[in-house]
């Protein structure tokens, strides 16, 4: 399949403005923008055939087009990542038979889960959009339930079939497990990864439906879909020991500088 990496950026972040243009120090002293390193992340993937920054603003535009980047400019009025790439398939005429959204906030993404993403879709053709998946292990799924207990969203869980098709997508953590019953090993509880590929008919028709009681009441954009009876395909993937932290604020930087370092 003919697929595309776009990587939605937008300045106006409420948490965290200009956060596209945050400068992070790589392993031999030099810095980088982070999206530069989500550029520089996109371009791992194997099999991929274009890779475009999407942004409404001039100023990321120009940082990207100076290291290099192709730049797609989009409006201001897009609410989440998915409304933007839908919004650059639209009007810049993408020819592509998948389209990846992987965001500009995510350089520690793995090139392996995109490309399980995109062997998935090729796989099953019933799938309009796949995200990956990570089952949890005690450790993590004790600090899920903590943060819970505290009143914290400590991420985002993902319930499927077993042709691991998605049932439903929650900031709780799902699905309950009573505190007594809790086992060692081969937990149920799967840990959703902010990455997607879509088909692009599924992309194209996500800006036409209404955001659903569910979309709006969780906050997750990928809710849409599964409100309007598409299929999200809940890819398991493998961390292999990388750890692949979102920057949220600027309170992550030394963190993410750490974790480069790690992979060094």
């Amino acid at each position: 399949m003919k697929t595309v990496i776009l990587i939605p950026a937008r300045y106006a972040s409420t948490r965290y403005p200009g956060k596209p243009l945050a400068m992070l120090t790589l392993p031999d002293g030099t810095k980088q923008s982070l999206i530069q390193l989500s550029w520089a992340a996109a371009c791992q993937v194997r099999g991929v055939d274009a890779v475009h920054v999407v942004t409404d603003d001039d100023r990321i535009a120009q940082a990207a087009r100076g290291f290099g980047a192709s730049v797609l400019m989009t409006g201001p009025e897009c609410e989440n990542g998915t409304a933007r790439c839908a919004q650059a398939l639209k009007h810049h005429g993408l020819d592509a038979d998948l389209i990846v959204n992987l965001q500009g906030d995510a350089p520690l993404t793995p090139p392996w889960f995109v490309e399980d993403l995109i062997a998935a879709m090729e796989n099953d053709p019933d799938a309009q959009v796949a995200t990956p998946v990570l089952q949890c292990d005690p450790v993590t799924y004790g600090h899920f339930v903590e943060d819970r207990k505290a009143g914290r969203v400590g991420g985002t869980t993902a319930v499927f079939d077993t042709r691991h098709h998605a049932l439903y997508f929650s900031k709780e953590v799902l699905p309950y497990i009573d505190p007594g019953k809790v086992p060692d090993h081969d937990l149920p509880v799967y840990h959703h990864v902010g990455v997607y590929a879509y088909r692009p008919a599924a992309l194209r028709a996500y800006t036409g439906w209404p955001a659903g009681r569910l979309e709006q009441l969780e906050g997750l954009e990928q809710l849409r879909f599964l409100e309007h009876g598409q299929t999200v395909a809940c890819v398991e993937v493998d961390g292999r020991g990388r750890v692949f932290w979102e920057l949220n604020n600027p309170a992550d930087i030394p963190r993410i500088e750490q974790a480069l370092k790690d992979q060094t």
